[in-house]
């Protein structure tokens, strides 16, 4: 504790990597652990066959699992926001689609993972918040469909979540994203991994490309594949609590 201490004392270009396990301390299940949605349902579920083929069970599915409009920050979502404020993090790159980083006060945010804010229609684009995709499953059973474009086609006009599904690729998953996005983390003088057990590519080469020598903190109640590499120290404890001890003894 005392070395994540100097080295968050020190640090002026922090990237944080978040996943679900920041989020569960807001009441949000995560994935992969005992208790988390993966042992409710198969991986398949969140897969884009899935929705294709399923759409009304797909959308039953991730409005019951993950949309969460009363969720809240918790205390690690405000201490990040803080040392954003103070010039400490320079970005945050999360798995997350509950936009509590967001919520919480943070700017600097990449949502590798994408939104579950916004859906979009996959032939004309047209965008829908999630509130209206809501309205939409209470008035009719061709809710998924767009409305708006002419395309005989019904499939192409499936209104899709805006969230990165299994044999799916998002905005971030670009030759011009991931070179944004391996930048930031070369340039980092810290890396911080919060609540993710670093074994979902293509998230989890991230942390291969710090510079030598950078340190790695990871905070995790679980165990990741880098937990044993050169500069890296791991905390397998509370997220909030845990940077609410560091946080009180910064200088």
């Amino acid at each position: 504790m005392e070395t994540c201490i100097n080295i968050i004392n020190n640090a002026k270009k922090i990237v944080v990597l978040t996943g679900a396990g920041i989020s569960t301390e807001s009441g949000i299940k995560d994935f992969r652990s005992r208790t988390g949605l993966y042992k409710m349902a198969p991986e398949y579920i969140l897969s884009l066959d899935y929705f294709y083929d399923r759409p009304q069970d797909f959308y039953k599915f991730a409005m019951e699992n993950l949309h969460h409009p009363n969720a809240l920050p918790n205390k690690g979502h405000e201490i990040l926001t803080k040392w954003e404020n103070d010039g400490k993090i320079r970005h945050i790159i999360t798995q997350n689609i509950d936009g509590l980083h967001q919520k919480a006060g943070s700017k600097k945010v990449i949502e590798f993972h994408g939104t579950m804010k916004t859906a979009s229609c996959l032939n004309c684009g047209k965008k829908y918040s999630i509130e209206e995709m809501v309205s939409k499953m209470e008035e009719n059973k061709h809710f998924h469909v767009c409305s708006k474009c002419d395309t005989s086609n019904e499939r192409s006009r499936f209104i899709k979540p805006d969230v990165v599904l299994f044999g799916d690729a998002g905005e971030w998953f670009t030759e011009e994203g991931f070179e944004y996005i391996l930048n930031l983390i070369q340039e980092a003088d810290c890396l911080l991994v919060l609540g993710t057990s670093l074994k979902v590519t293509p998230f989890s080469i991230f942390p291969q490309y710090k510079s030598p020598n950078v340190p790695m903190i990871i905070i995790n109640k679980g165990d990741t594949p880098y937990d044993f590499a050169l500069d890296t120290y791991v905390i397998q404890d509370s997220i909030g609590e845990t940077l609410s001890k560091i946080d009180a003894s910064l200088e």
